[in-house]
């Protein structure tokens, strides 16, 4: 979880995104401060999913409503993640 910036300062916030090559852009599928942000983090986790901590992008990913597209100012951004994260998860297929 990561504590965000701005009126819920000092809160922790989750977010979770999913993104589907048919789609023009990830979607925030999720989003939650305190209790919904620790249900976010294990539901991911008990999926296998990844959990990034960064305060700076889940305070501007708190600003996309349920269900919309991020918008283009954060495309860098996710993109550079889920690269990361999809070397990260060929890299785990490679091990025996």
């Amino acid at each position: 979880m990561s504590p965000v910036p701005g009126p819920n300062a000092g809160r922790p916030g989750a977010v979770a995104i999913t993104y589907d090559k048919s789609d023009t852009a990830p979607r925030v599928v999720a989003k939650g401060y305190g209790t919904m942000a620790e249900t976010i983090i294990r539901t991911a986790k008990e999926n296998g999913l990844y959990v990034h901590e960064s305060p700076e992008l889940v305070g501007l990913l708190m600003q996309v409503d349920l269900d919309q597209h991020i918008p283009p100012q954060l495309y860098q951004a996710i993109a550079e993640l889920l690269a990361w994260l999809y070397k990260l998860e060929g890299e785990s297929f490679k091990q025996p």
